[in-house]
This record gives structure tokens, sequence and C-alpha cells, in this order.
């Protein structure tokens, strides 16, 4: 077989386990046989409308059976998938279709997509008139050359200077990272993996969706999460593994029945996003559970490090070891490697690891020591067994409920505003979400404003989870002697209001 990419796993594991169940979506099962065939129909549907190897496919809309068609087709064609965050704005959503210069977007159940049609191609992807041009395409097996360094797909991450970057993930990258899953998770061919969290995201995508696919599992899949059908779902399918952010297995935990569910099919518990509370941890103990918890990001596929459940209690607080697959090193300003327990940027390479960002040449040359070791940005510490422990960010990035949340592209939405002089953003903590948003905003002389119309200035601009959730009006914000705004100042004064 020539293609060596991830296009091919549905036909390489349609001839090894062709009547398992793949995919399990609204009780509908999909086995391995019949996601090969309906792949291979939409490959040729996407090539009968001029796709071609290294073009662009967007995809926009909930966890579906589609999406993971569409990204399999794409590779098939040696085309590239773009998957979509389905909490964007529209303006936001037309930015990274041109920016990734996308020829075709398929869609589910997303109305206004309409609005992006002067932009793209619109295929809709569910339906009757989907399964009759499916049905009328060519099951005929294809064969297109592909090989481990072919760029796969472009995951848009939001950057510090406010534009969102295209992360390339090639072929390559996507495997290694599986092999990393599998060789550090306990996934098993049996595997029922529940998957609630969005597939736009790269954890859920990357790191247990398609690992369990490789291994020959069953993904189930979920178009939103909901605690109680969490519960629900784990006793029905006998789930064995489930991901999310530490704010959603609180809200399973926080459900009236919790005590008495049945989660004895559970296996393995991976949550990332955020380090998981020690409360969190001890809640999900006294049920016979524990985490596996990760540390990663885009440009990694997404996996840089991971603390076994095994490691919970003893090494808790600590984001664990690097991945098989996997080097981190950490490095002091000065560029040389730090000692136990001092801190230093994390430092990351391995065959999981991105090329670069798409149309970004100088971006990505920067993001690179040495030109194959990516800096992340975040500064960690390791202890002397080895385990690593994050303790600060170079960027300001936080999250919110297990979305990336960068200050900087607030920061430019809320200067848009009229009555807007000076703003800086920045994340407090949040029992439910982790950090939320929280703006200071310095008005121009003589504008009044109330705090409500400048969040309501974002609503339709930017995604919601990036709206800050409360906003403080200041006569000055806090700089240096070279006008640069100092953020530690900024949020020990408005940090804890």
């Amino acid at each position: 077989m020539q293609n060596q990419g991830i296009g091919s796993w549905p036909a390489r594991r349609a001839r090894k386990t062709p009547h398992r169940t793949a995919l399990l979506h609204e009780e509908h099962a999909t086995g391995y046989a019949e996601l090969y065939d309906r792949t291979t129909r939409l490959a040729h549907l996407l090539r009968a409308r001029g796709v071609r190897p290294g073009d662009r496919v967007a995809f926009l809309g909930p966890n579906h059976p589609a999406f993971l068609e569409t990204l399999f087709a794409a590779g098939q064609l040696g085309a590239v998938f773009v998957p979509l965050n389905t909490r964007l704005a529209v303006p936001e959503l037309r930015y990274q279709l041109q920016d990734s210069g996308s020829t075709l977007l398929l869609t589910v159940r997303r109305p206004d997509a309409a609005e992006l049609a002067g932009d793209v191609e619109l295929l809709e992807a569910e339906g009757a008139s989907y399964e009759a041009l499916l049905a009328e395409a060519s099951a005929e097996p294809l064969d297109v050359p592909v090989g481990p360094d072919d760029v796969c797909m472009i995951m848009y991450t939001s950057g510090t200077t406010g534009r969102p970057k295209g992360v390339v993930l090639t072929h390559g990258n996507i495997l290694w990272n599986s092999l990393n899953v599998l060789v550090d998770v306990d996934l098993s061919t049996d595997e029922v993996t529940l998957v609630s969290a969005p597939l736009f995201h790269t954890a859920a995508l990357n790191m247990t969706c398609l690992p369990t696919l490789l291994k020959g599992g069953t993904a189930v899949l979920e178009s939103a999460f909901d605690p109680v059908r969490t519960l629900e779902l784990v006793e029905r399918h006998r789930i064995t593994c489930l991901f999310g952010v530490p704010a959603m297995y609180d809200a399973v935990a926080a459900e009236p029945g919790w005590a008495e569910a049945d989660l004895s099919s559970l296996r393995n518990l991976l949550c990332g996003g955020a380090p998981v509370p020690a409360r969190t941890i001890r809640r999900y103990l006294d049920r016979g559970l524990a985490f596996v918890q990760g540390y990663g990001m885009t440009e990694a596929s997404p996996g840089v490090l991971l603390l076994d459940r095994h490691d919970a209690l003893t090494h808790a607080g600590t984001a664990g070891v690097p991945h098989f697959f996997t080097d981190v090193r950490l490095l002091n300003p000065a560029g040389d490697p730090v000692g136990v327990d001092e801190p230093g940027e994390v430092l990351v390479a391995g065959p999981n690891v991105t090329p670069g960002y798409w149309g970004h040449p100088e971006e990505s040359a920067d993001a690179f020591r040495d030109g194959h070791w990516f800096r992340s940005g975040d500064i960690a510490a390791v202890d002397a067994e080895g385990y690593i422990r994050l303790v600060d960010r170079l960027k300001d990035m936080f999250i919110s409920g297990g979305e990336n949340v960068y200050p900087a592209e607030v920061e430019n939405a809320l200067l848009e505003h009229p009555a807007v002089a000076e703003c800086a953003v920045f994340g407090v903590p949040d029992e439910k979400w982790g950090e939320v948003g929280r703006a200071v905003v310095v008005l121009r002389p003589g504008a009044e404003v109330v705090v409500e119309e400048l969040t309501a200035h974002l609503d339709g601009r930017l995604a919601r989870y990036k709206i800050p959730r409360s906003v403080l009006l200041a006569d000055a914000l806090p700089r240096s002697g070279a006008g640069k705004l100092l953020k530690g100042p900024l949020r020990a004064t408005y940090g804890q209001r």
C-alpha cells in the first residue's frame, strides 16, 4: 500500500477487524468495514469536487462520524484536513478558512454556515441528499502515495499576536503521538472510549479517539458533554475510557447519581487542559478510579508529559515524565540546562512535534531552538526523580474550561470599541472553569460606558469562552519606563477583586 498516512487506517482496520464496531453515535453503530466504505466513497466525492493532494478541506460541526470520515477521506487523497472550532464566531471562522486556503467546507448541523458560502464551497455532510451522493460515489480503493512527512491536518491555536496560527501536523506526527498513547496508556482492543470533548481539539482527537481506532476499539461520539448522560452512557455501553478537563470530571462527580452509578467498566480516566485538583483526585479515588494526567500542546500533537495513574498520589502536583518517544529539556534564559528544582523553559522534541506554523516561516523558525527543540513558553522544574512540575507561563495564555485563551486577541477586540483607550486581559481563578478572563479597561477622555456594553461588544466577534467574565475600569495601567505593560503588578492590583 502506497498510502502510509492515517487515511489508510480504515482500510488496514477493515482487513483485520471488519465487523468490530468503530463508531457509535446516537445509537447508530458503524463497523470498520463500513467506515472504510464510507470514507472511500467520500474521498471519490471530494476528488470529483476538485480536491487534490495538498488541498485543504475544512470541517465545521459537533462530534459526528462525518468529522472522522472527512479526516480519513482527506487522508486517502493526500489532502489536508482543517477542523474548525464550533465555538468561534463567523468572522473568526472566515479568517481561518481564508488563512488555510480551504477550498471545501463540510458542515454538520450548522445553519449559520450559509454565511461562509462566499468564502468556500459548502457541503452539508448529513441527511438524505448527502447519503445519496455517497451511494452514487465509487467504492473503488484509492491508493494515493502519502508519506509520514506529508501534512495531515492544520489545527488552529490562538497566537500571542492576537491572530490564530495554524499548527501543521504531519501524518507522522499523528502516528507517533498515537504510539506514545498506546505505549503509555493501557488501551486495549476492546476499549470503549467516550468522546464528549470536542474533536476539533487536539486532545480529544489525538489523545483518545484516534489511538482507540488505531487499536481497534470503539469510539462513542457525543455531540456535547453532559454529566448526567455521561453516567448513563458509562453504564449502558460499558465505557472503559474517558477523557475530559477537570471541570468536566467535577461536574460528573457532582451529579446526584454519582454515588450509585455503576462505574465498574472504567479503566482509563485521561485528564488534560489543566492540573487536576487534589479534591477531584480524592473524589475519584474514593470510587476506585485514578487519573492519567497529561500536559501537552497542539504543536506536539499534543502529548508531552504524562503522569501515570499509579503515580497520581505519590507525585501529585507534577505533570509527570515525558512520553515514551518524546524528549523534554528545561533550559534557563541563558540556554543552559537547569538543575534539580530550578525553573526553566520547557522545550520539546520528538517525531510528534510540528514542523511549524502554516504560512508563518518566521514564527516557525522562532518557535524552535537549534532547529528541532520546540519552545513551549511554559516554565517548569524537575525533581530528583525526574518528575516535571509546571510552575509558570512565559506566555500570558490562560486556560478556561480546557480552552486556551490568549489575552492579546481579546485585547485587540476590546480596543475596537470607541470608548476604550487601553486594556489588559488576564486569567483569574474560577471554581467551575479553572480560570476565566478579567479585563481592566482605561476609557478615552470624556468617554462613558457601562461594562455590559463592553462584553456585548465582544459577543459575536469572539467565541464566548474568550469573553471576560468581569471588566474593571481603571484610570491607568501599570507600565515600565519603556512603556511595557506590567502584568505582574496588574494581577496584584486587580486579580483579587
